[in-house]
């Protein structure tokens, strides 16, 4: 069999009447509401910004990501278990255990201090590239303190007592490491006391791409001159800094004076936090500056000495305390890429879906209006012969045009049948006889019939009861069931028989069947032939049957097809009885 496929009347499985609507209809429905953004490619950053905004608005309407996302239940768990296995290990080094003497290790002090600077510096970054978006100026401190701390580990990796010969290439003195540290310590928790007051400003306004770039290289300026004043400081004065070291392992009992309102000053920034919290950032803060200050007490008590169990361990909390932003950070980034790939994707898969249904919409015009534009030309044809012969019949000629004005109608409604099927409110449908139907389908392909040579067998059914249903739509699933069977039988050298037939089906709907004596349907393609967009025909456009089967359905009924054995098919569609007919 060939199957026509110009005969469509909407999109694929498209249903805008009375019952559920098909599935992928609503998906098709719904792919069009949503697609109303260009599909221009957006530039790697501004579709990262786009998927940072489309999430979850927070109050006011501010972006949800790290900086102002509300902790939930499981990351302020998360949080204070981890604050409690660093005090537990606390207690654990900390007492006599922590001046147990171990072997001086110099190389520790090189690694250590690289992956400080490493570590702060990948925060550093990734907290500008949030500014960058957000433009909030506590975004900016907090960058800015991780640059200090990754830019002061440098100086104090040189100052630190035999790692170099000598006094190592910054000419550092005994005092200058111990100094740095403090440095090192008490300028990121100001930085982070700036953070916490500028937290609740409202973002720069605007503040351009250059001005971004600039505000960054501007911070990162400020943050080395600082620390290049810092080092100069402690170096130059080192006779002037505060006695602190004995030796180079040995820590005199001045070190507690500065430690002291060092650890007050993690303490105070920490309440200040607790208060003023309302971010995943800010609580991850909080877990740093608690690892903040256990190092410091574990460098401290009881007896503060280098190279011991208790200065090592403080060692590793000073690591652990520069890498827990650095992975909740680095956990977001890939959570936020993940965002983007399934919203590009997403948005490709829309594309296509948005230019599949524009296809199928040309095509159903196209294929709707064809038939009745054919034969408006073919009756004005037959007009214009029979007005220009010596004696013009004007009757055959008016009746010709007659016929033009008819088929103009018919390609009106078939036009707005075709918007019906893609609006969302129902027709109004009406009661039906179905015999009606038939042999109006029939008058529609008479010539086409005749033309061909095919015998017509079609018998009514009296008791046949009436349906409800749009009679343009059901008319136009006849027509295109009928012009396949024709066409199929065109260049069959046999018997062309066509057999339409009404009857009762056991499951008390009406069955209209349609039987030709064409070639039948290939093996291959009898699971296919209702899919959209696929044809067997030269010609075709793969949308007929297709629709024919989306209207059968929006009417709760069912279109299948048979072997017509020997040779041909036969399409049975169903439709359920008119509630108020007999039957």
């Amino acid at each position: 069999m060939r199957l026509n496929s110009r005969r469509m009347l909407g999109k694929p499985e498209a249903v805008t009447f009375g019952g559920s609507l098909p599935r992928r209809h609503k998906l098709a429905q719904n792919l069009g509401e949503r697609l109303s953004v260009s599909d221009r490619p957006l530039p790697l950053f501004r579709r990262v910004a786009a998927v940072m905004e489309g999430s979850t608005p927070g109050p006011g309407g501010h972006v949800r990501v790290l900086s102002n996302l509300p902790p939930s239940r499981a990351q302020k768990r998360l949080a204070l278990g981890v604050v409690l296995v660093l005090f537990v290990c606390f207690v654990g080094a900390a007492g006599p255990l922590s001046t147990i003497p171990l072997t001086r290790v110099d190389a520790v002090m090189p690694a250590y201090g690289t992956a400080i600077f490493v570590n702060d510096s990948i925060s550093a970054a990734l907290l500008f590239a949030q500014f960058s978006v957000l433009r909030s100026r506590a975004l900016l401190a907090l960058a800015s303190a991780y640059l200090w701390t990754g830019f002061i580990a440098i100086p104090w990796v040189l100052t630190f007592p035999g790692v170099f010969p000598g006094a190592g290439p910054l000419g550092a003195g005994l005092q200058s490491t111990a100094c740095l540290y403090f440095c090192w310590h008490v300028g990121f928790t100001l930085f982070v006391i700036v953070y916490v007051f500028l937290k609740d400003l409202d973002p720069i306004k605007g503040l351009s791409e250059s001005g971004v770039r600039a505000a960054v290289l501007a911070s990162v300026g400020s943050v080395a001159a600082l620390v290049f004043g810092a080092t100069v400081l402690v170096t130059a004065g080192n006779a002037l800094m505060p006695p602190i070291m004995l030796d180079t392992v040995r820590i005199s009992n001045v070190w507690f004076y500065v430690a002291g309102p060092t650890a007050a000053l993690i303490v105070v920034t920490l309440v200040l936090l607790w208060l003023r919290h309302r971010s995943v950032l800010d609580l991850w803060l909080m877990v740093v500056l608690c690892a903040y200050t256990i190092e410091i007490a574990l460098i401290s008590f009881p007896v503060p000495t280098r190279f011991s169990l208790g200065w090592y361990v403080g060692r590793v909390y000073g690591l652990l305390a520069g890498s827990l932003v650095l992975l909740i950070l680095l956990a977001e980034t890939t959570m936020l890429y993940g965002q983007l790939l399934r919203a590009v994707l997403a948005q490709r898969r829309e594309r296509e879906a948005r230019l599949m249904t524009g296809d199928a919409v040309s095509a159903s015009i196209a294929h709707e209006v064809r038939q009745p534009l054919s034969a408006m030309i073919t009756n004005a044809g037959a007009g214009l012969r029979w007005l220009d012969r010596v004696t013009p019949d004007l009757d055959e000629a008016k009746a010709a045009l007659k016929k033009v004005v008819t088929d103009g109608h018919r390609a009106d409604a078939v036009i707005e049948n075709v918007r019906a099927l893609f609006k969302k409110d129902a027709r109004t449908w009406t009661s039906l006889d179905v015999n009606n139907l038939i042999r109006e389908a029939l008058g529609l392909v008479r010539d086409d019939l005749q033309t061909h040579r095919i015998v017509v067998q079609a018998e009514r059914n009296e008791r046949s009861p009436r349906i409800k249903g749009d009679q343009i739509q059901l008319q136009q699933v006849l027509v295109n069931l009928l012009t396949n069977a024709i066409d199929a039988m065109a260049t069959n050298d046999r018997e062309r028989v066509l057999c339409v037939r009404c009857e009762v089906h056991d499951s008390g709907s009406v069955m209209v069947s349609v039987e030709d004596t064409g070639k039948g349907v290939e093996p291959s393609a009898a699971d296919r032939i209702f899919s959209p967009l696929f044809t067997t025909k030269a010609h075709g456009m793969g949308m007929g049957l297709s629709i024919c089967r989306s209207i059968v359905e929006a009417h709760e009924g069912r279109l299948w097809a048979t072997a017509n054995l020997p040779r041909g098919v036969i399409f049975h569609f169903t439709v359920p009885a008119h509630p108020n007919s007999r039957s």
